[in-house]
């Protein structure tokens, strides 16, 4: 069952994903939600924008499987909430999953769940909270033939690089990679690398399991498009962006351009146009 709920996330010909990214509202962090206050006419957007897929919490995905259109783009679900976005971070962090999670997901129809394996500076508490978590939602994702979607997060110490900024270090993302493996992951959704070219050796310690790359902060058009199509070439079978689309001029352009990318190889010039087109 796993396999044929994957079916529904990649593309039939390029085999590959985009995932647009709309969870930001779990976490509680103010910043969050610029571009996505009004989540009705964000998701209404998204589907008319038509990537592979969105992912969303549980409190909103069904603002996208009630609208009744046969090829409307598949759920991925959140499954974990956690506080460790704040600058400066909260006395008391926490990071918990959604107990009932995957009953949650079969009932949305969901083709995929998604839960963060975070390495936070100074708090392996953290870490450890995600990996029990993991461990309890493999469990349930098995018996229910869910595919679990495992996000390993290499983040950089809050003071000095506020909420949100992930550690582009190859080496310590390739080993929390490999952990997300390790702990039964049938899909990663990594950082990319701060020298990209180096994003070969994601995708090898991954082995098997289909690599999905972030996005990460807000960056200029051109610098997100030549970074996804280093990651295609790395052998990536997809990418899931959020504020990269959400809080762009034209979310239905900027997603056009990147299915072009992802779906046919499009180059970065020729999805730049696209973006263009969509802003007249």
């Amino acid at each position: 069952m796993t396999a044929y709920r994957l079916n529904r996330l990649f593309h039939p010909t390029s085999g590959r994903a985009l995932d647009v990214a709309v969870d930001h509202g779990f976490f509680g962090e103010p910043s969050f939600l610029a571009g996505i206050t009004d989540m009705p006419a964000t998701v209404e957007t998204l589907v008319d924008a038509a990537p592979d897929a969105v992912q969303l919490t549980m409190g909103q995905a069904p603002l996208l499987q009630r609208i009744p259109k046969r090829d409307k783009p598949a759920l991925v679900m959140r499954t974990d909430v956690a506080n460790v976005y704040g600058n400066p971070l909260d006395e008391h962090l926490f990071s918990h999953h959604v107990p009932n999670a995957i009953e949650v997901a079969v009932r949305l129809d969901a083709v995929a769940v998604c839960v963060n394996l975070m390495q936070l500076p100074g708090r392996p508490e953290i870490r450890e909270a995600n990996i029990r978590s993991i461990m309890a939602l493999r469990e349930e994702a098995t018996r229910f033939g869910m595919p679990l979607m495992i996000e390993p997060l290499v983040m950089q110490d809050n003071a000095t690089a506020g909420g949100y900024m992930v550690d582009g270090d190859i080496d310590r993302i390739t080993t929390l990679v490999r952990q997300a493996v390790e702990l039964g992951a049938d899909l990663i959704k990594a950082d990319p690398s701060e020298d990209i070219t180096e994003y070969e050796r994601v995708i090898e310690v991954a082995g098997e399991v289909p690599v999905l790359v972030r996005g990460g902060g807000r960056v200029d058009d051109r610098t997100l498009l030549e970074r996804t199509h280093a990651v295609l070439r790395a052998g990536a079978r997809g990418i899931v962006y959020g504020r990269n689309i959400i809080q762009h001029r034209t979310p239905a352009g900027i997603t056009a351009a990147l299915m072009a990318t992802v779906h046919s190889d499009a180059s970065v010039d020729e999805a730049l146009a696209i973006i263009e087109e969509h802003a007249r």
